[in-house]
């Protein structure tokens, strides 16, 4: 499929976004009130503009984005319309705790609850966004059961060094932090290596004569369009393969720039200036492909073999 840029920056500063503020609702439940309010600030600003951005961006991609409210409505059968519902949601839980945390609101007894109540709308809104793609059977490379715990883990993953990263500015560094996003790294880069070898493995069972029920030796006859349509220009985008394993080196690459610099943090927390774009660029890179590799099964309309 054609790589949407608005969508790539949506889930990219989103998933951040969301990661880096899920932690620091775990961080209030765990510690109480802020140790230091312009750092308690400058991380609740930097989580929920990254989502406020990575949200607006998501409506470019539409034909008439004055008409994005009307997917609110749909919430029982879209996980598009549930990602809608849980992204406004969370607005809620999160500007409380940020004002209790940050002790605007003289309340310290919720900081605990209004923290974790905050991780998890964070939790649930990547969710939600993950399923979205997981759910499509029309694309064999989103239905897949790693794509949820991927998107999970680049959040988590990214988040952590952004944490890692502000609270070295405002010397609130803890080692806790790096091993903390460590872990979700680790766990990402084995997420991404079981995927993608899963799906270069898996059969095409999406075929013309599956697709129409003749049995084997269907083809077609004629090409359904004399000229390039917007299906064809969408659906119809393919990465080449030699393309595709450069690009996923590269996002492993980045995942070893990102431990590297992480595991450096011991010498030097400034290493975190190093982690954080890294792994922000991998997410990039990795989510472009994530798009680019994916084949919908209208291609076989238009003279695909399998899809």
């Amino acid at each position: 499929m054609n790589p949407a840029y608005s969508v790539i920056l949506f889930t990219t500063a989103s998933g951040a976004g969301y990661g880096l503020l899920a932690l620091l609702g775990l961080v209030g439940f765990n510690h109480g009130p802020v140790s230091s309010f312009v750092f308690g600030l400058v991380a609740v600003v930097t989580a929920l503009g990254l989502i406020t951005i990575g949200l607006l961006s998501s409506t470019f991609h539409l034909g008439h984005p004055e008409r994005a409210w009307r997917a609110f409505s749909q919430w029982r059968s879209s996980w598009l319309s549930r990602e809608g519902v849980a992204s406004v949601l969370t607005y809620v839980p999160a500007l409380l705790f940020g004002a209790t945390w940050l002790d605007i609101v003289h309340a310290p007894t919720m900081i605990g609850p209004l923290g974790l109540i905050t991780a998890a709308m964070c939790v649930i809104t990547v969710y939600c966004t993950a399923k979205i793609y997981s759910t499509l059977k029309t694309i064999r490379a989103w239905n897949h059961p790693l794509v949820v715990p991927v998107y999970l883990a680049f959040a988590v993953a990214s988040g952590g060094a952004l944490l890692t990263a502000i609270a070295t500015i405002f010397g609130r560094f803890q080692i806790f932090q790096v091993i903390l996003t460590v872990v979700a790294l680790l766990w990402l880069i084995g997420l991404k290596f079981f995927y993608w070898r899963a799906i270069d493995n898996a059969a095409r069972t999406h075929t013309m004569a599956a697709a129409t029920g003749l049995g084997q030796g269907v083809r077609q006859w004629e090409v359904p369009h004399t000229s390039e349509n917007y299906i064809m220009k969408e659906m119809g985008f393919a990465v080449a393969r030699k393309h595709a394993l450069k690009l996923r080196s590269a996002v492993f690459i980045l995942f070893a720039i990102t431990l590297l610099a992480l595991a450096s943090c011991i010498l030097s927390p400034w290493f975190s200036f190093i982690a954080a774009p890294a792994i922000l660029l991998a997410a990039v890179v990795e989510r472009w492909l994530f798009f680019a590799e994916a084949q919908h099964v209208v291609s076989l309309f238009y003279g695909a073999e399998k899809a």
